[in-house]
């Protein structure tokens, strides 16, 4: 069977909204295996933080791609979709059915449909992104990508410092926007009979939700993981820059880790976070669940014949 015909199945959506544990749940009906699509999950260590699965979701099912690298290794869109690829070609063959799940959406849709064709990341660029930032701030570099790729920076919120350096490095090195190496490569032909789902909280459970994770990281002992991997030489690692570990470690560097201003800090961030995360799907076909299929066996039941794959 041709691989553009195999089933996938991703669940998607904002933080702290669920996903791992539906993931594993329908792995467990299904005959599925999870596929990680988070980008800070990849790396080792960084675990209470970035929310991996725990042990009993994954007793339900196969997971993979959690614990991939190094925290100082690099990976990008790119290399994560080619691993992914890899093992859902493995997941194929044992006849199963891969369910991505994660909230880095760019990775979602290099799976799914390639990546355009731009150049290869370039580190001494991407350094002195860094330093400009650190100088001038991101929304300079924001606005230093608005005046040669209006497109992209209008995709792009000022703060998401990673993707706004990597539009500005494909102008450098190339002269061209990245929107339009996206034109070019259109996105529209994939390479799976893949559906997207997502809970769908009302807003304002979904705001007590996050409020709720954040407390139960800090009781875990957030604060303490983000003090080893700083030990461990892991403050410079990409990850300790993501929503979460970089207000934590802020706080850690500065010796002021009162509980609850931290916890407030954490709680914004991941909802501003939270909000992008969803403009990246909005539009997509994306199937919204009812967050009750956590919680009734009825309504999962009527959620997992509805993704079951035609002929399984």
């Amino acid at each position: 069977m041709p691989s553009e015909q195999l089933p996938l199945l991703a669940i998607v959506g904002p933080t702290a909204s669920g996903k791992s544990t539906l993931a594993a749940a329908l792995g467990a009906r299904l005959g599925g295996e999870v596929i990680n699509a988070d980008s800070v999950q990849v790396y080792s260590h960084f675990d209470i933080g970035s929310g991996k699965p725990n042990a009993e979701e994954r007793a339900l099912c196969p997971h993979h791609l959690f614990d991939l690298v190094d925290p100082l290794a690099p990976l990008d869109a790119a290399a994560w979709a080619e691993r992914a690829q890899e093992v859902v070609r493995d997941v194929h063959a044992r006849g199963r059915l891969p369910i991505v799940c994660g909230g880095t959406f760019l990775w979602v849709r290099a799976l799914l449909y390639g990546l355009a064709s731009a150049p290869k990341g370039d580190e001494d660029l991407r350094r002195r992104h860094r330093e400009f930032v650190a100088t001038r701030g991101a929304a300079a570099l924001h606005a230093r990508l608005a005046d040669v790729d209006a497109a992209s920076a209008a995709r792009l919120h000022a703060n998401d410092v990673v993707r706004v350096s990597r539009a500005l490095e494909v102008y450098e090195l190339t002269g061209r926007p990245l929107s339009v190496f996206h034109e070019e490569h259109g996105f529209r032909t994939p390479r799976y009979a893949h559906r997207l789902a997502m809970l769908d909280w009302p807003r304002d459970v979904y705001d007590q939700r996050v409020e709720t994770r954040v407390r139960q990281m800090m009781d875990a002992g957030f604060v303490a993981e983000v003090e080893a991997l700083e030990r461990a030489g892991y403050g410079a690692a990409r990850a300790m820059g993501t929503v979460g570990y970089k207000q934590v470690a802020s706080a850690v560097r500065a010796g002021a880790t009162d509980r609850e201003a931290l916890i407030g800090e954490v709680v914004r961030a991941t909802r501003l976070f939270a909000r992008r995360q969803r403009t990246w799907l909005r539009d997509e076909p994306v199937l919204p669940i009812a967050p009750e299929v956590l919680t009734d066996a009825e309504a999962f039941e009527r959620l997992a014949q509805t993704l079951r794959p035609a002929g399984r």
